[in-house]
C-alpha cells in the first residue's frame, strides 16, 4: 500500500511538472509574441531544447542585442535541426556573428540566405575606397540617462531627442527600460543643456520618440506607441503611429495622429523634405518589401495628405530600412539592415537626380559598427551632424564632423609635354569627358603643365589634350570598384609641324600649312583647276586631322587701289573657302580673311618700286593652322 501511494504521489508529481512545463511555455510564447524578449528568454532557459524553443531563445537574445548568448544558442539551434530551420534564421544568425566581426562564419550563413557569395571583408575593404566621407565621432556629454536616441534640430541652436532617462514611467517588457519620453535641449558646444521634457500634451504613458520639426518651429511630426495592442498574424504588437503637434501660444496642442496611420500596422521615424512638402517615413504596412520600408507622402497646401508612395527596390529590401532624414542638399540618408554592411543597422546615404534615388551607398566603418547605427542627421553646409548607436550596449548620442575622404577620392592628373622634344606644354588645354561625350570639367595648364580632375568610381572617361597647332591626344579610362582610384595619364602632343613636312612655323611664331602658290586670272576670284589640284593637298590634310582649324588669307601686291585690292583679296579667300567647303570640310573648322596689301612679305609697299617677280612674292594665299 505504502509503495502504491509513493507509485501514486511519483505519477501525479511527473503530471504536474508537465502541466508546469506545458503552461510556462505557453507564457514564454506569449512573452516572445509581445517583444517581452528580457523575460521570454528567462522563462526559455527553464524548458526543455526543443527547436520552437530554441528559435525563439535565440531570437530573444539576438533581438536585445545579447549576442553572445544568440550566437551560442543559434549555434545549438543549427547543430540540432540545421536541415529543418527556416532561412530567415540564417540571416539573424549572420547578423549576430556580424555584430562580434566574424565575419567568415556570417558569410557562410548570409551566402546560403542569399543563393550567392558573399564576401564581407572585400566589402569593406572596398569601401574603403568608395565612400565619400570619414566621421570623426564624439559621444555626447548628456547625463542621468542610459538610453537616449534620434536627436533632431530643432532651431539653431536647440535640438530634441528620445530618452529612457524618466524613471518615474513603467519599465518597458523588451529591454526593462523606461518608457521614452522627448526632450528639448540647447546645444552648447557639443554638449546638451537645458534638457527639458516636452509636456504632457506631448509625453504620455506610451513611448514618444524621433520628432522632427518645420523650420518655423511650429509644428511637430514624432512617434507614439499605441497603448492597446492589435492582434495581427497572430501576435499581439503595440503599434507606432505619426502624430502632428501645433505650437500655439507657446503651448503644443492639437496633437492628432496622421490620417494614413493604422492600429494595424506601424509608421514611424518622420522626416521632412527641405520645402516641407513631402514627409518621409518607415512603415510595415502592406506592399512593403519586407519588414520596414521608406516611404514619402505629399503634404498638401491646404493640410491634407496624399497617398504614401513606397521608394522601391532601390531604397528598400526585404528586411528594416528605417530612420530617414532628408537633407537640404536632397540627399537621402537613412537605416538598412538589408543592405550589405558592418552588422545590425547600418546608415546609407542616396542621392536624388531628377526626382528618383540612386543606389545607396554605405558611409563606412568611421560612423558605422558592427551593431545598430541610426538616426542620423547632418546640416551638410557645416558637415557636422549626429547620429545614434548602440554600439557601447545601450543607445547613445553622438555627435560628428564629416571630412572629404581623401584617402579614396577618386581622380586623374598628368602633365602635357611634347611629344618629341618633352618640352613641357604651357598653356595646353585639358579636358575631361563623360562616356556620352559631354564635358565634365576643363583646365589650361599653368607653368608645370599639370593637371588634376576628381572623378567619380564607376564611371567611363575620356581625357583630352589640345593646343594650338598641334594634334590632340584622347585617352580613354574607367573607374570601377575593381580598378584604380588614381590615375596617371601622361599626354604627350606632337605639332602638326613635326607630323608633316609642309606644316612649317614663320618667323612670326604662326604655323601654316605651305602649298604651292594659288593663281587667280586677272581681277578674277573663281578657283581655277591648276589652284584646285594644289587646294586637295590641303583638303586630305584636314580629313586627317579632324580637329585642325585653318584661317584663308589671301594678299595682293601694292599696284592699284588700296580699296580694290582688300575687295579682291576678300573675294578670293571666301572662294577657297567654299572651294574647301564643297571638297567635304565643315564650314565651321574653316575662316577666311582679306588683308589687301596690308600684310607685304617684302618692301614693296607702292607702285614703282619693285620689279614684278618682287610684286608676285606678295601676291599669294596663307593657311595658318588655328588649332
Amino acid at each position: 500500500m505504502k509503495k502504491q501511494i509513493y507509485i501514486l504521489a511519483s505519477l501525479l508529481l511527473v503530471s504536474g511538472m508537465a502541466l508546469a512545463q506545458k503552461g510556462n511555455l505557453k507564457r514564454a510564447n506569449k512573452l516572445f509574441e509581445i517583444r517581452a524578449y528580457t523575460e521570454a528568454a528567462e522563462t526559455y532557459e527553464t524548458k526543455n531544447r526543443t527547436q520552437e524553443v530554441l528559435q525563439n531563445l535565440a531570437d530573444s537574445y539576438y533581438y536585445n542585442t545579447s549576442l553572445q548568448k544568440a550566437i551560442k544558442t543559434y549555434r545549438e539551434l543549427f547543430v540540432e535541426y540545421g536541415d529543418s530551420i527556416d532561412i530567415e534564421y540564417h540571416f539573424r544568425y549572420a547578423q549576430a556573428l556580424k555584430g562580434v566581426k566574424d565575419y567568415k562564419l556570417a558569410d557562410k550563413h548570409l551566402s546560403r540566405y542569399y543563393n550567392t557569395s558573399i564576401n564581407t571583408n572585400a566589402f569593406i575593404e572596398n569601401l574603403e575606397k568608395t565612400t565619400p566621407h570619414t566621421f570623426k565621432l564624439a559621444q555626447m556629454n548628456n547625463q542621468n540617462s542610459s538610453s537616449d536616441f534620434g536627436l533632431s534640430f530643432y532651431g539653431e541652436n536647440k535640438v530634441a531627442f528620445a530618452s529612457a532617462r524618466n524613471t518615474e514611467n513603467p519599465s518597458y517588457s523588451w529591454n526593462n527600460l523606461p518608457y521614452l519620453d522627448l526632450y528639448s535641449a540647447t546645444l552648447t558646444n557639443d554638449a546638451l543643456e537645458g534638457i527639458t521634457p516636452f509636456p504632457e500634451a506631448i509625453n504620455t504613458n506610451s513611448h514618444e520618440s524621433n520628432a522632427v520639426f518645420t523650420k518655423d518651429g511650429n509644428t511637430m511630426y514624432f512617434n507614439r506607441t499605441n497603448t492597446t495592442r492589435k492582434k495581427t498574424d497572430e501576435q499581439r504588437i503595440a503599434h507606432i503611429k505619426i502624430y502632428k503637434a501645433e505650437l500655439v501660444d507657446g503651448n503644443w496642442t492639437n496633437v492628432t495622429a496622421l490620417p494614413f496611420t493604422s492600429n494595424a500596422y506601424s509608421t514611424e521615424h518622420p522626416a521632412l523634405s527641405k520645402d516641407e512638402k513631402t514627409l518621409y517615413f518607415a512603415s510595415d504596412m502592406p506592399g512593403t518589401l519586407g519588414s520596414f520600408d521608406i516611404y514619402k507622402v505629399a503634404i498638401n497646401d491646404d493640410g491634407t495628405y496624399g497617398e504614401p508612395e513606397n521608394l522601391g527596390t532601390t531604397i528598400n529590401t526585404k528586411h528594416r530600412e528605417q530612420f530617414p532624414f532628408m537633407s537640404n542638399y536632397n540627399v537621402l540618408y537613412f537605416s538598412s539592415i538589408g543592405h550589405q554592411g558592418y552588422g545590425g543597422l547600418d546608415v546609407f546615404r542616396s542621392n536624388m537626380v531628377n526626382g528618383n534615388f540612386d543606389k545607396p551607398v554605405n558611409l563606412g566603418r568611421s560612423i558605422n559598427s558592427s551593431l545598430d547605427d541610426f538616426a542620423y542627421v547632418i546640416r551638410e553646409k557645416d558637415n557636422k551632424g549626429f547620429v545614434s548607436s548602440n554600439k557601447s550596449g545601450y543607445d547613445r548620442l553622438y555627435g560628428f564632423v564629416r571630412e572629404e575622404n581623401m584617402l579614396t577620392k577618386y581622380q586623374v592628373e598628368g602633365v602635357v609635354q611634347d611629344k618629341n622634344s618633352k618640352e613641357l606644354l604651357v598653356g595646353a588645354l585639358v579636358t575631361l569627358f563623360d562616356e556620352t561625350n559631354r564635358v565634365i570639367q576643363d583646365t589650361i595648364v599653368g607653368e608645370d603643365a599639370n593637371y588634376l580632375f576628381k572623378i567619380e568610381p564607376n564611371k567611363k572617361y575620356k581625357v583630352r589634350g589640345t593646343r594650338k597647332a598641334y594634334i590632340p591626344q584622347d585617352v580613354e579610362f574607367s573607374t570601377d570598384n575593381k580598378g584604380k582610384v588614381q590615375h596617371n595619364i601622361y599626354l604627350s602632343l606632337e605639332s602638326f609641324a613635326d607630323a608633316e613636312e609642309r606644316v612649317k612655323e614663320n618667323e612670326k611664331g604662326d604655323v601654316q600649312v605651305e602649298l604651292e602658290k594659288i593663281y587667280f586670272d586677272f581681277d578674277k576670284s573663281s578657283i581655277r583647276d591648276d589652284a584646285a589640284v594644289t587646294l586637295n593637298v590641303l583638303v586630305d590634310l584636314m580629313k586627317k586631322y579632324p580637329s585642325m582649324e585653318i584661317e584663308v588669307s589671301a594678299h595682293t601686291d601694292a599696284r592699284g587701289p588700296n580699296q580694290y585690292n582688300l575687295n579682291l583679296s576678300k573675294r578670293r579667300a571666301a572662294s577657297t573657302l567654299e572651294y574647301l567647303v564643297s571638297q567635304g570640310i565643315e564650314r565651321e573648322r574653316l575662316r577666311s580673311i582679306g588683308y589687301g596689301e596690308m600684310q607685304p612679305l617684302n618692301q614693296c609697299v607702292k607702285e614703282g618700286i619693285c620689279d614684278d617677280e618682287e610684286y608676285d612674292i606678295n601676291r599669294r594665299c596663307e593657311f595658318t593652322i588655328l588649332n
